[in-house]
């Protein structure tokens, strides 16, 4: 079965099970959006959706939320009233051709050292990266984290191995961690401080994990589409000197910093803390 998860609350433990079918008339109930988690409001429930494979590409999904036998009739909740956020940008490049954005591509997988027991997150990746990264690289786990439920449920309809969940970086829940291999691969889409990111990264990094922020096109095409996609896009990519103090505040050491006109790469390496007096 196809599986994927809504994000969840840090108080709320048990997710609830969803499932997405078809539709094709607009449901006759429509619950408000505080059933689902949003990075305004963290005191909402969490999902887990079973999505059917699909021979055709997602236009409509209705999802019908169980509900507990005192609650009445189940909700149902139509995607196209999530107002989904413009992600296309994430595949569009008019830097790069084909082969270009390939190679690019490569080299930033290859900067995970991912190794068959390798346990992976990709946090807001494009569908192309993934199914690169799926291709190239054997693990034993991946778990992509995503904004965008129409994208994940793209990648979850082709790679059922894939753990997908939809949601903030930062609300991952533990029991797929810890990672050895993590791809921040637009890290301007996240709606956080590098330190709270990177202090959240740290409890669930194994020692020696390797962090590795890209932008296949670089800061100046960034420009462009946080000008584009300003509800999407809502802070630049990081110098080394701010990237650096960031990271080394939680155990973070810079070993590669790459940044031209039309490339942004970054390879961190976590260093764990020894208690010495344990």
């Amino acid at each position: 079965m196809n599986a994927m998860f809504l994000s969840s609350s840090p108080l709320m433990a048990t997710p609830s099970p969803l499932m997405a079918t078809p539709s094709r008339k607009p449901p006759p109930c429509i619950p408000s959006l505080h059933h689902c988690y949003s990075r305004y409001n963290s005191c909402c429930s969490g999902y887990y959706l079973s999505f059917p494979l699909l021979s055709s590409p997602v236009h409509r999904l209705t999802v019908g939320a169980a509900t507990p036998s005192n609650e009445g009739v189940v909700s149902v909740i139509d995607f196209e009233d999530f107002m989904e956020k413009d992600w296309s940008f994430l595949d569009s490049d008019s830097t790069n051709s084909e082969e270009e954005r390939k190679k690019k591509t490569d080299w930033i997988i290859s900067k995970g050292e991912i190794a068959e027991n390798s346990r992976i997150l990709v946090c807001t990746g494009s569908e192309e990266f993934v199914d690169q990264l799926v291709d190239s690289s054997p693990c034993e786990l991946l778990l992509a984290v995503h904004d965008s439920l129409f994208l994940l449920a793209g990648i979850k309809e082709k790679y059922d191995k894939v753990k997908c969940w939809q949601g903030e970086l930062i609300y991952v829940p533990e029991k797929w961690t810890p990672f050895d291999v993590i791809f921040l691969y637009f890290l301007p889409a996240l709606p956080f401080e590098l330190d709270c990111i990177f202090g959240e990264l740290a409890k669930r990094c194994l020692p020696g994990a390797r962090v590795v922020i890209s932008h296949l096109q670089g800061r100046e095409v960034l420009e462009q589409q946080r000008r584009q996609h300003p509800d999407v896009i809502i802070s630049d990519l990081p110098d080394k000197v701010t990237l650096q103090k960031a990271a080394t505040q939680h155990s973070f050491q810079m070993t590669e910093f790459v940044e031209e006109p039309g490339f942004y790469l970054a390879v961190l390496n976590f260093c764990e803390v020894k208690n010495l007096n344990g």
